[in-house]
Parts: C-alpha cells; structure tokens; sequence
C-alpha cells in the first residue's frame, strides 16, 4: 500500500509539470518582424497627423492674431520681427541699416 502511494506521488511530481504547462507559454507574445513594422508605420502615420493638426491650428491662431491688429501695431510687428531676425543671425552692426526708430 506504501509503495503504490510512493508510486502515485513520484508519477505525479514528474508529469504533472508538463501537464501544466500550455504550449502557448503564459509571457507576452512574440511579434513578427511584419506586425511590428505594421505597427510602427501605423504610429507613424499617427504622429505625422497628429503633427499636421497642430500646425494648422498654431497657423490659424496666428493668423487670427494678425487680423485683429490694427495697421500700426502690424507696422511694428514686421519692424520688430525684423529686428529679431538679424540679431538671431548675429550681423555685425555696420551691416545693419542706418533707419531712424519712430518715437
């Protein structure tokens, strides 16, 4: 009676693992090299749309900003624009015009 008892815990120790293991395996899943280039293309696309939204909405507010100005204050904007855009391409000031600023 011992030794069948023995028997059936040794039989169950030793193939009771692969009866518990699945041949899918429980971790995540492998991707194949097609689905992850889909997926990254699809993120892509996502993102450039994404983009393209922001952009339109940055230029419409932009633009609504610049019509609600009057004709002085648009006169000032280019002048100060500009000035901006020299100073960011770091020009000598010889080379910059000789305009007088209006007060």
């Amino acid at each position: 009676m011992m030794t069948r008892i023995l028997f059936f815990i040794f039989f169950f120790s030793i193939f009771g693992n692969s009866f518990s293991q699945n041949e899918k395996g429980t971790g995540p899943k492998e991707k194949s090299i097609q689905s992850e280039r889909k997926g990254r293309k699809a993120d892509r696309l996502e993102a450039r749309e994404r983009r393209r939204k922001e952009r339109a909405e940055r230029k419409a507010i932009k633009k609504h900003h610049k019509r609600i100005q009057s004709k002085e204050t648009l006169r000032q904007m280019k002048r100060t624009k500009r000035k901006s855009k020299r100073y960011r391409e770091n020009k000598p000031v010889e080379k910059r015009s000789k305009r007088k600023k209006k007060v």
